[in-house]
Parts: C-alpha cells; sequence; structure tokens
C-alpha cells in the first residue's frame, strides 16, 4: 500500500484559534480523508507550537506559568479539532517530552557539524511574529508580517549556516517544479528571499527561558523555528542516532499543508535544516490562502475574529465544512460573512443537495411504498446522466491531484444539479399519474444511484452528510461506479439533511449572540 505523509502547520498557543486558523485543518483532512479512500496508507499530523517569548509574556500577564497556559490553550485547540471532525492520526505538542528531547540531539548534530556557531545578534524584532528583521525588509518602519512595532535587539546568539545551502536550495526548487504551490509562491520565495542572499539564522535565545534548553550551553533556548519546524519529524520516530520504522516507513512528507505567511520557513529554513541532518526534503509544500472576513485578514487584535465552534453551534459541522472548503480558492483569498455563509447553505446545501434527497426517497415511499425497485431499459436522458455521473470520480482525481478542492466539491456538486436538472425533465409525478410503473422505477433508481455516487464522493468533504445519505437509502456500497445499489431494498420515510434557514431570523439571533 503506497503512504502518503500529509502534515498542517503547528497551531500557535498564544490564543483559541479563530476560523482562519481551522480552515487549514479541514482542509487538510479533506485531502487526508481523500486519500484513505483512494487506497493510499495516510499518515496525518497536526498539532501545536508552544513556546517562545510572546507565549512567556502571555502567560505572566495571565497570571500563569508559561506550561499550565499551554496546556489549556492546546487543549483548546484539540477541542476544535475535534469539533470539525477532523481525522488526523496524530496531534503533537512541542512540550512534548520526545519532542524536547530530540531538538537537542539535533541541535547538537548541527553544532558539531559546524552547520550552528555562535555570534551576537542586532536586528529589529516584532516579538508577536518571533521574527528578526532588517531595516529593508520593513513596511513603513513596521513589521511586513503583521504591520506592528519592531523594536531593535541585540543579544548573543547561535546562528544556523543558511548561507551554506543557498546554491543547492536555488538548484533544487529550480529542478524540482512542483516542491512550491502555487507557482507564485515559488516565485516570490526564489526571487524575493532566497537568491539576493541568505543571511545565517538566529537559532538561540538567550533573553527569556521558555523553550528547550541548548544542551551545551544552559543559558539559551532553542529558538521558535528550529524547535517548530522539527515537529515534522520527532513525532514520527525521527532520532539522531538511529530512527524508528515509522519514521522510514513514512519519511518524507508527502505535503505539508501551511498558510501563505509562513511558506518562507518552510521552503527555506526546513530544506536546510533536513539537508544538515542528511535527510530528504519533503515532495511539496502548499502556501494556501487566507479566509478573511469582510475582506479583511482575521485577527483577534482587530476585533474581527470569528471562531469555528461558534459557527458549527448555529450552522452544524459540515456547513461549515462545506464553506470553507469551498469559497477559497486555489490560490486567492476566500471571504467569510455570515450573509454569505446563510447565502451558500441555503443555496448549495439546502436546494441542490437536502432537497434533492428528501423529494427522491419522498417520492419512492409515495408511488412505491418505500421499496427499491430495478431499473428497466434506460432512455437518452438516464444515459446522459449516467454517463457524468460515472465521469465525476475522474474529474475529482484530476482537481485533487492539483490540491484544488473547491473544484473538486464542484464536480460533486454537478452531479446533484444534474439531478435536480433529471426530476424536472423527467416528470415522475407525471409517470405516476399515467400509471407508467416501469419509467417510474428507472427514474428514481437512477436518481438514488446518481446520490449515492455523489454522497460517496463527499465523504472526504462532508463526511457525517455522506454518511447521513447513504444510510438513508441503506447502502454501503463505496463503489464509485453507477449500478450498484440494490434493488429490492426499502426506505424508510426521509429526513432532512440541511433545512432552510430563515436569513433575517438567523442573523439577528447571531446580533443577540455577539451583544
Amino acid at each position: 500500500m503506497e503512504k502518503y505523509y500529509i502534515s498542517t502547520a503547528i497551531a500557535y498557543t498564544s490564543g483559541k484559534p479563530h476560523i482562519g486558523n481551522t480552515y487549514e485543518i479541514v482542509l487538510a483532512d479533506a485531502i487526508a480523508r481523500y486519500k484513505r479512500q483512494k487506497g493510499f496508507d495516510v499518515y496525518f499530523q497536526t498539532g501545536t507550537d508552544e513556546h517562545g517569548e510572546k507565549i512567556q509574556q502571555k502567560a505572566i500577564n495571565a497570571g500563569k506559568t508559561p506550561k499550565a497556559f499551554v496546556d489549556e490553550v492546546s487543549s483548546e485547540v484539540k477541542r476544535i479539532w475535534d469539533k470539525m471532525n477532523t481525522s488526523y492520526d496524530k496531534f503533537v505538542r512541542t512540550t512534548d517530552e520526545i519532542h524536547e528531547r530530540e531538538v537537542q540531539k539535533i541541535f547538537q548534530k548541527m553544532y558539531d557539524k559546524g552547520d550552528i556557531y555562535k555570534g551576537e545578534y542586532k536586528g529589529l524584532y516584532c516579538t508577536p511574529c518571533e521574527s528578526f528583521w532588517t531595516e529593508s525588509q520593513l513596511v513603513d518602519g513596521k513589521c511586513p508580517d503583521c504591520g506592528r512595532d519592531v523594536e531593535e535587539k541585540s543579544e548573543e546568539c547561535y546562528f544556523f549556516k543558511l548561507s551554506k545551502y543557498q546554491d543547492r536550495l536555488v538548484e533544487y526548487i529550480e529542478s524540482h517544479p512542483d516542491f512550491i504551490k502555487p507557482d507564485s509562491r515559488k516565485n516570490e520565495m526564489l526571487n524575493n528571499f532566497i537568491k539576493p542572499g541568505l543571511q545565517d539564522l538566529c537559532v538561540s535565545r538567550s533573553t527569556f527561558d521558555w523553550g528547550i534548553e541548548v544542551p551545551f550551553d544552559p543559558k539559551h533556548v532553542v529558538y521558535v523555528w528550529l524547535d517548530a519546524l522539527t515537529n515534522y519529524i520527532t513525532n514520527l520516530g525521527f532520532d539522531v542516532d538511529g530512527s524508528s520504522d515509522e519514521f522510514n516507513k513514512y519519511w518524507p512528507a508527502d505535503l505539508h499543508l501551511i498558510g501563505k505567511d509562513i511558506v518562507r520557513f518552510h521552503s527555506i529554513y526546513w530544506p536546510c535544516f533536513l539537508w544538515s541532518l542528511d535527510l530528504e526534503l519533503p515532495h511539496q509544500i502548499f502556501g494556501h490562502p487566507w479566509l478573511l472576513t469582510n475582506n479583511d485578514k482575521i485577527g483577534k487584535s482587530k476585533g474581527n475574529a470569528i471562531y469555528a465552534d461558534d459557527l458549527v453551534d448555529l450552522f452544524g459541522v459540515d456547513a461549515v465544512r462545506y464553506y470553507v472548503l469551498h469559497e477559497i480558492p486555489y490560490a486567492n483569498d476566500g471571504n467569510l460573512t455570515y450573509d454569505l455563509l446563510i447565502e451558500r447553505y441555503n443555496s448549495d446545501l439546502a436546494n441542490i443537495l437536502g432537497n434533492l434527497v428528501n423529494r427522491t426517497i419522498s417520492m419512492v415511499n409515495k408511488y412505491f411504498e418505500g421499496e427499491v425497485k430495478a431499473p428497466n431499459e434506460y432512455n437518452e436522458l438516464d444515459n446522459e446522466l449516467i454517463t457524468y455521473v460515472n465521469s465525476a470520480s475522474k474529474l475529482v482525481d484530476e482537481k485533487m491531484d492539483e490540491l484544488k478542492v473547491a473544484d473538486a466539491i464542484d464536480a460533486i456538486f454537478e452531479i446533484f444539479k444534474r439531478c435536480n436538472k433529471y426530476i424536472d425533465d423527467t416528470t415522475p409525478w407525471t409517470l405516476a399519474k399515467e400509471e407508467n410503473n416501469d419509467r417510474l422505477a428507472t427514474v428514481l433508481y437512477v436518481l438514488l444511484d446518481s446520490i449515492r455516487v455523489g454522497a460517496v464522493l463527499l465523504s472526504s468533504f462532508l463526511p457525517d452528510t455522506a454518511e447521513n445519505i447513504l444510510n438513508q437509502i441503506k447502502s454501503n456500497d463505496q463503489e464509485l461506479v453507477f449500478g450498484k445499489l440494490n434493488a429490492g431494498i426499502k426506505l424508510d420515510q426521509p429526513t432532512p439533511i440541511f433545512a432552510r434557514i430563515d436569513k433575517e431570523a438567523k442573523l439577528k439571533e447571531i446580533e443577540e449572540a455577539n451583544k
């Protein structure tokens, strides 16, 4: 069985993750579920990033120890990931003993190899981003990532020889066109960061102590990116002294799924760290776009944060999954507002899908007392729908291979749209009135089995909804070709999957709740 290792970035434990952070775990989950459905041996890792000056300051402000603070936030991250019905195989924490122990060994190996040396750092530092910047990198005198003020800092630290790997990195990226996706991110990394010249990287700090001790110099702690990025290997069983069978099986990662704002760290620092450890690079780094709200970047400091668990309480898990997976394009930022979510819920989930399933099962009950009748001869209208249903799996495969998840969902919903049109074209109620039961049996069978194939395809994206549909049509057949639904089974009365939302009433409810 072919393996597939997918990871998300680990969530920074400075506070509760908002819906923009949550989008990433849902996207990764959809890809992981899809790969499992295709027969891959999937390893899916996520978790939390828990060290650093910013967290130490937040813990002090909250009157807690850093460990107590990150324990709370990490458990909240995990709760939300679980609430979103994500199927990760391992939830890791950078405060895990296995990770801390291995990071120290990695630091020691890099030092012994001559890739880490001691020096002094003078630079402009942004505490929220835990990043040093040069004057030329600032935007209007502020941090280019978050727009906040920076401060001059000077301290003794250890450096990693990033510059040593510059030529090798340029050659690798240029000779592996799919290593960084989308192409716009790859071009940005090469032209804006790597080719102008890589500076050696500060990999320890001595002005705070919430971090992993440098093994041979305990007044230093390992700086955030060497600590955080190595989670992808330490928790899988990498060991400087001899790695586990699990690590040898799953590494290199097939996909690091990350936000576009941290592509630089994953496509520049991480490859160089791996080369220093004599390890292969991951196959692909995908910098996904952001989810905005009212076309503005989501941030707790902006006061516009929307949280996934609140959305789930309002609309249900699969409605939220559907929105974030469908409404964020491959390479461009998506936008979330309550208005837009309700509109998409009503148009796609309630009208196109929910109504289709409900009326089809209702007709089987009304005309055949719930019994699924065997189809008779197919005509041109039937074959047109059946042909698309049989082609949908290939279309989904093509889009998922390109990580174009929204397009894959569109290909699935095209089945449901065509089913609705098929009902309008075949008018089952007229066939019933005319007592044309042979034709009516065929029409209802074509609808039910098309819905079955659509539901099986949908299971990677909306797992609860897909299971609900398959349960209602009494099918556990996972084959993605038409004609596998057993005739003779008896269906119960339908239960609505997505009931239409009264937009004005729901918006008023949200407004009251947010007062």
